[in-house]
């Protein structure tokens, strides 16, 4: 103890420790510049490693990285063109949209899908349960949140009845959002056959295990024919068998056709890449039979995140915006924007689009609420409807654009889902399903109130807000 006190009592270490911390500043400043993020976001890192090096390091370290580019080449290809879907030409070359997704990488759109919203807890748990209990092959299912609450308990006791059944059952958890509920909480699944896996575990000091990277998508799928998708984590504060005064209000569809195929594409590169196993293996496990037409409608699988080459959810979400007509209604919990993302409602609210966006009275991270004020308070100068929906809180994320398209997944309205976690989206090309969208929104307004009147800003909620503004691209 007393040779490391005589150690760093030298006057050379305060000086190499001061040399040593610069240096590493410099690196990650230059690694930050190279990631060619947001320039809020850049400027926000910047500013907290080079001022608090001490703290902004470690802090990079842990939630800073945002796309690998090893990453990406290690995962199977998230979208590969599956033998016997039916790509949708015309709709590429009909609706923009369709067409900057596509050059942005995403698989094209497909037609042949059956949609069927879920706008209740209730119901998307009655149908996830069903579901199980009819799958007569495999059972793929990735979630952000499994609650260790009677609703994740029993859908752990029906994910282990049906992997004793010799229903193939996996079940892909993320380490951080399931980390009090991915080890002996989930042993019976193990136990009766079925397989569990962690996706990217937090290593300290690694860039390529960061806190940062999380997947956010929820996904259910069952015999590679039938998805479930949405906002819905595996827990009673979004889904149970009865209802619960305080769960969220939340929204999902279920997909049958070719669709969900695509959707267990993501599934088993996701899988693959947390588990190591063979994408080839797996992919000897797909059915032929299980892509065909269920209906009409058309759709566009997005995957985004580190895995993805650019952001195709990102650029789509922009082209819905631009290519509005009459209308665009936003539903998110939480409202980050980019400048782009911004200026579009902007623009598109002072040229007599209707801009309308439901957000919670109150959401469930009062921090997001403050930051999401400013740009609020100026889209409603420019005419755009700001609708509060309470009492509890809203979880649903959706954007519908005229009657023509909308979009439903798993990503929320901010920095963090459109630009760093691991999302899904899916675009909807049918009038029918965009219309039923709408209607569901309709009903949603009717809990919604407009904003009350501003005061003049007191100091420290005025400080609260300016604060989480500049920090919002950290959130």
């Amino acid at each position: 103890m007393e040779f490391f006190r005589h150690i760093f009592s030298h006057p050379v270490i305060p000086h190499f420790l001061t040399v040593a911390s610069f240096l590493l500043a410099v690196f990650f400043v230059a690694r930050l510049l190279a990631e060619k993020r947001q320039p809020g976001n850049t400027l926000a890192w910047m500013l907290i490693i080079l001022l608090v090096p001490y703290v902004g390091v470690p802090l990079y370290l842990m939630f800073g990285g945002r796309k690998f580019r090893r990453l990406a080449e290690r995962k199977s290809s998230l979208l590969p063109q599956l033998e016997g879907l039916k790509s949708l030409d015309a709709v590429s070359q009909i609706l923009p949209t369709a067409q900057a997704i596509d050059a942005a990488g995403a698989s094209p759109s497909v037609g042949g899908n059956s949609v069927q919203l879920l706008t209740t807890g209730e119901d998307a748990f009655k149908t996830l349960e069903a579901q199980i209990l009819a799958a007569r092959h495999s059972i793929h299912i990735t979630t952000f949140i499994l609650g260790r609450d009677e609703t994740g308990r029993r859908i752990v006791k029906l994910l282990a009845q049906r992997a004793r059944e010799g229903i193939k059952v996996r079940l892909l958890l993320d380490a951080v959002g399931c980390m009090f509920s991915s080890r002996k909480f989930v042993q019976p699944l193990r136990d009766a056959g079925g397989e569990v896996q962690r996706f990217m575990p937090v290593v300290p000091l690694s860039t390529r295990h960061t806190a940062n990277l999380r997947n956010h998508r929820k996904i259910a799928l069952f015999d590679q024919h039938t998805a479930i998708i949405g906002g819905h984590n595996l827990a009673r504060d979004y889904m149970g068998p009865v209802s619960y005064r305080k769960r969220f209000r939340d929204f999902g569809v279920i997909i049958r056709g070719p669709g969900a195929a695509l959707l267990n594409e993501v599934f088993l590169a996701d899988w693959c890449y947390a588990s190591g196993q063979s994408s080839t293996k797996l992919h000897e496990e797909l059915l032929p039979e299980a892509i065909r037409s269920e209906g009409e409608s058309a759709m566009q699988i997005v995957a985004s995140g580190p895995d993805v080459k650019g952001d195709p959810l990102y650029e789509g979400i922009i082209s819905m915006i631009q290519e509005a007509r009459t209308s665009i209604l936003i539903v998110t919990p939480y409202f980050i924007p980019d400048e782009v993302l911004w200026r579009s409602l902007m623009v598109k609210a002072r040229s007599g689009t209707e801009v309308t966006l439901i957000l919670p009275a109150r959401s469930n991270h009062p921090i997001t609420d403050f930051a999401r004020r400013h740009y609020t308070r100026e889209l409603r100068k420019a005419g755009a409807h700001i609708r509060l929906y309470g009492p509890g809180m809203l979880h649903a994320k959706a954007v519908m654009v005229d009657h023509r398209i909308g979009l439903v997944g798993s990503a929320n309205f901010d920095l963090r889902s459109l630009f760093v976690n691991f999302e899904i989206g899916v675009f909807l090309y049918s009038e029918t399903d965009v219309l039923a969208m709408r209607a569901w929104a309709e009903e949603l307004l009717t809990h919604c109130r407009e904003p009350k009147a501003e005061k003049k800003r007191r100091l420290l909620t005025g400080l609260a807000e300016d604060l989480s503004r500049l920090f919002a691209p950290l959130l």
